[in-house]
C-alpha cells in the first residue's frame, strides 16, 4: 500500500471544508421535505422509523437492509439466515441435498396464511417462477439458476437444477412465499403471508404501514400487538423523534447521531459487524473509446481517494476500507488488495493515459449508506485535487434510480451503491455483481453493466463446485480476476448500527442489518 505523506493527509476540518465546498459548488437534486412523525405510540404499538421508503412488503425489487425486518414479518421463505449467519428452517422443516442437482424439501405441517388459506407446494413453484420473470431483480441475480419445483406429495417436493448449486438452501431464504393465485411477476403492494403480522393499513406511496398481530400464528403469539412503519428520510428528524419517544427504533444511523444518542437515558444502541459492501462502482456500459472503459483509468482514479481519511473523519471509524471485492466476513471471501491514496500517481497516470481533465457524474440514492452526502462531497473535492471534475446527483428515496442502474434512465459514470451479503456466502454476492452475461444486459439485469465473460465463467465454475475446499480455491482466483478489472473507485464495509428506546427489548441485530420482529417485546 502506498502511504500518504503527512503533508497530503487531510484533517477532519479539511474534509468538512471539502464537503462545504462541494455543497456550495455542485448542484444536488433536492430531497423530499419530511417532518418527523407526530404522536407517541401506544403501549402496545411498536413504531419503526426507516431511512428509506418501503415501497412494498414484497422483495422482488425492493430489499434494502431495514426492509427485510418488515417484509419478513408479513411474508416468509422456506429458510432464513439467522444469528451468526446460520441457516434456519422456516416454512420448510426438511431441506436436504439428496443428489448434486436435487434437493428434497418438506413444508411444515399445518402452516396457513393470515387469511386462513393453507400453504401449498404450488405456492412455492409459483413464487420461484414470479421471481424469475421480474426484470432488474436483485434477488434473481443471486442465483446461478433458479430451480424447477417438482411436487412429490401434498407437502413434499424436489428442487432440481441443471448444475449443482451447493448453497441453494441459503439462496431460497430470499424467495418469499405468497398464495399462487395472488402472486404476480412484480412487486406486490398487497396480499397476505405466513408471518406473525398482517397488513392492517398501508400507504405505500408514503412508505407507511400498520401491521397487526396474526391470531393463531403458527410460530406462537407475537409479544407486540401492532407495528407502525414510518418513512422519515431526514436523520435529524429520526433522532429527535426517537429522543422524544415518537419512534421506538431507527436504523442506519451515522456516527454523529450515534454519538448524540450514546448515554442518553432511555436510549440504547445496537451494533454489529456487517456483511454489506458499499462501493463507488463504475458504469461498465461505457463505449470502448470512453476513458472509463479502460481499467487503467479506473485504477488511476482510485489513487485520488483518501479512504483512510474518509473512514476516520467522515465515517468516524464506523466502517473499514474494503480489502476485497466482497466483505471478508463472508464465507469464501478473499483478500485481494488495498485501496491506496497517491494523488501524485493519480495525476501522472491520468495524464499518461490522456484522461487528464476528465469530467464524471456520480449518482446515488439518499440513504444508500450512512453519511452518504458527506462522503460524496468529500470524494468530489478529492477528485478535484487531481484535475477531475465531478458532478453529483442525489436521488430521492423511492425514486427512479433503478432505471439508471439498468442503463435506462440516463448516463452516469460512478454510482454510490450498497450490496448486502444476504446468505453469508461470498459466492452469491459475487454471482449477483460480477457474473453478468450479455443476455442479462439485454434485460437490464447485469450489475451496472458488468459483463466480462471470462470472469462469469470462473464464477459459474466455482458456484457449481460441490467440494467446499475446491470451491473456495476457485472463488479466490475469480476474486483476484475481478479486482484486476478495478470495478470500484473506492469501497468500504460499514458496521451495522441502530438505536432503540429502552422500552423495546428482544432486538437481536443481524450482520445483514435487520432483525426478527417475532421476539421483540415492549416493556413498561
Amino acid at each position: 500500500m502506498t502511504r500518504t505523506p503527512p503533508s497530503e493527509t487531510p484533517s477532519r476540518r479539511t474534509l468538512l471544508r471539502w464537503g462545504a465546498a462541494g455543497g456550495a459548488g455542485l448542484a444536488l437534486s433536492p430531497l423530499a421535505a419530511c417532518a418527523g412523525p407526530t404522536g407517541a405510540p401506544g403501549p402496545g404499538t411498536l413504531t419503526l422509523g426507516l431511512n428509506r421508503s418501503l415501497v412494498s412488503l414484497d422483495n422482488k425489487l425492493n430489499q434494502f437492509d431495514a426492509a427485510v425486518t418488515v417484509q419478513r414479518a408479513v411474508r416468509q421463505a422456506l429458510t432464513a439466515i439467522g444469528p451468526d449467519m446460520r441457516l434456519a428452517r422456516v416454512l420448510a422443516d426438511r431441506f436436504e441435498m439428496t443428489a448434486p442437482t436435487t434437493w428434497s424439501v418438506r413444508l411444515r405441517d399445518g402452516i396457513r396464511y393470515s387469511d386462513g388459506r393453507p400453504v401449498t407446494v404450488d405456492d412455492v413453484a409459483t413464487a420461484v417462477r414470479m421471481y424469475g420473470r421480474v426484470a432488474g431483480s436483485f434477488i434473481l441475480g443471486l442465483f446461478p439458476e433458479l430451480p424447477d419445483v417438482e411436487a412429490t406429495g401434498e407437502r413434499t417436493f424436489r428442487l432440481h437444477t441443471r448444475k449443482p448449486v451447493p448453497v441453494l438452501d441459503r439462496l431460497m431464504a430470499n424467495i418469499l412465499i405468497t398464495p399462487a393465485k395472488d402472486n404476480r411477476p412484480e412487486e406486490l403492494r398487497s396480499g397476505v403471508g405466513t408471518g406473525p403480522y398482517r397488513v392492517a393499513g398501508a400507504n405505500s406511496g408514503a412508505g407507511e404501514y400498520t401491521l397487526a398481530r396474526v391470531p393463531g400464528y403458527w410460530g406462537g403469539r407475537p409479544p407486540v400487538e401492532r407495528v407502525r412503519v414510518r418513512f422519515v428520510p431526514e436523520e435529524s428528524s429520526r433522532v429527535v423523534a426517537l429522543r422524544s419517544g415518537e419512534l421506538d427504533v431507527i436504523d442506519t444511523i451515522t456516527p454523529d447521531s450515534a454519538e448524540q444518542l450514546t448515554g442518553l437515558p432511555g436510549v440504547h444502541l445496537e451494533q454489529t459487524s456487517g456483511v454489506r459492501i458499499c462501493q463507488l462502482f463504475y458504469n461498465f456500459r461505457k463505449p470502448k473509446k470512453h476513458p472509463l472503459a479502460d481499467a487503467r483509468v479506473r485504477q488511476a482514479l482510485t489513487y485520488a481517494i483518501d479512504g483512510e481519511s474518509l473512514v476516520r473523519d467522515v465515517l468516524t471509524d464506523s466502517a473499514e476500507q474494503a480489502q476485497g471485492v466482497v466483505p471478508l466476513s463472508l464465507q469464501g471471501a478473499e483478500r485481494t488488495g488495498r485501496y491506496a491514496h497517491d494523488p501524485s500517481r493519480a495525476r501522472q497516470l491520468l495524464r499518461s493515459l490522456g484522461a487528464d481533465g476528465l469530467r464524471i457524474k456520480i449518482i446515488w440514492e439518499s440513504g444508500e449508506f450512512a453519511a452518504d452526502a458527506s462522503v460524496m462531497e468529500a470524494v468530489a473535492e478529492m477528485l478535484k485535487e487531481v484535475g477531475v471534475r465531478a458532478a453529483l446527483q442525489q436521488f430521492e428515496p423511492g425514486g427512479d434510480i433503478l432505471k439508471w442502474r439498468q442503463g435506462k434512465g440516463g448516463d452516469w459514470d460512478v454510482i454510490g451503491n450498497g450490496f448486502p451479503g444476504t446468505t453469508g456466502q461470498a459466492t452469491t454476492m459475487l454471482q449477483a455483481m460480477y457474473a453478468g452475461t450479455a443476455e442479462d444486459e439485454r434485460t437490464g439485469d447485469a450489475f451496472m453493466g458488468y459483463v466480462i465473460p471470462g470472469i462469469a465463467r470462473q464464477l459459474s465454475d466455482a458456484a457449481t463446485e460441490t467440494d467446499p475446499a475446491t470451491r473456495d480455491r476457485k472463488l479466490a482466483a475469480a476474486q483476484h480476476a475481478v479486482w484486476d478489472t478495478w470495478p470500484a473507485m473506492w469501497a468500504f464495509v460499514p458496521k451495522t448500527v441502530l438505536a432503540r428506546r429502552a422500552r423495546v427489548d428482544g432486538v437481536r441485530l443481524l450482520p445483514i442489518n435487520s432483525y426478527d420482529l417475532m421476539p421483540v417485546r415492549l416493556e413498561g
